[in-house]
């Protein structure tokens, strides 16, 4: 577990483990531990206190977990065995747990490149709202890059900033974890990685699966795809684009409204569907 701590200029964690009560004597015991990897005979010097009595401490706090052996040392003729704690912070729970809206991302493999220890660790590229590229397209997908981040907020203890638009980007910043949003049209990452894709776009921009041999021409669908990043194997890239905007927000919407399903497979294809008729992509089925 952790402990948290939300202040003016942040959030601060901890690594922290629960524990049972333990008496004042042994807060002093630990206290002194988490000052300098030390010993039950010195322990007992700087208190003040029966040796003997430290060593039966010592024994029910290594017993609860609290305190290990780090080394042993020679003292004079007998050798001693140095002590640490086994976590920086411990805590006592007074009641049960309660539900919190944030989401372990370390819990899910499928988010573990982009989110460690609470931190975004990633870049979100989103296409250029200014004409750009071959057909000077203007995308209309960077919107989403809101949902998306409200989303990705349910996982952080912390965050910086972490969008850029597809014109700025420059070739070292590809060697990071990527989350790109947008088709190949309004985003020119999209086009790069394309076919390094098993599920990507053909050359009239439709959505075509390597696995299923299927071709998806509808402007609502989308796709899903986490793969390895060709610019550097140990990064991760996650693809979330559709034929046009609204095959985007469909995949967007996926993930937010079903990331369970979705989040066991790398690879997705989803369609957009406008339940209330309004002419407005409000729900979404998974079509592989």
């Amino acid at each position: 577990m952790h402990l948290t701590d939300e202040r003016n200029d942040g959030s601060y964690i901890l690594k922290s483990k629960e524990i049972d009560f333990f008496s004042p004597l042994e807060e002093k015991i630990l206290f002194l531990i988490s000052k300098k990897h030390t010993y039950p005979k010195n322990i007992a010097k700087q208190l003040r206190i029966n040796e003997q009595t430290v060593y039966y401490h010592i024994k029910r706090l290594q017993k609860l977990g609290i305190i290990r052996i780090l080394r042993k040392e020679e003292h004079g003729a007998y050798l001693a065995n140095i002590y640490e704690l086994t976590s920086p912070s411990f805590f006592v729970k007074f009641s049960e747990l309660q539900k919190s809206h944030k989401v372990p991302a370390s819990d899910n493999e499928f988010l573990r490149p982009f989110i460690e220890n609470g931190n975004f660790n990633a870049k979100i590229i989103v296409g250029s709202p200014d004409p750009h590229g071959p057909e000077r397209a203007r995308s209309r997908d960077a919107y989403y890059a809101i949902d998306l981040g409200l989303f990705l907020g349910k996982f952080l203890s912390y965050s910086s900033s972490a969008v850029n638009l597809d014109t700025d980007v420059r070739e070292n910043d590809l060697k990071n974890n990527l989350i790109v949003i947008g088709g190949p049209v309004i985003n020119r990452i999209t086009k790069i990685i394309n076919d390094k894709m098993p599920i990507r776009f053909d050359s009239k921009k439709n959505i075509y699966s390597l696995f299923t041999k299927k071709t998806y021409r509808s402007d609502d669908c989308g796709i899903i795809v986490k793969i390895q990043n060709p610019f550097d194997k140990t990064k991760s890239i996650l693809l979330i684009a559709g034929k046009r905007h609204s095959g985007t927000k469909a995949a967007i919407l996926s993930l937010i409204n079903k990331f369970d399903e979705i989040s066991k497979k790398n690879t997705r294809v989803v369609e957009g569907l406008d339940q209330n008729g309004d002419g407005i992509v409000d729900d979404v089925k998974i079509l592989e």
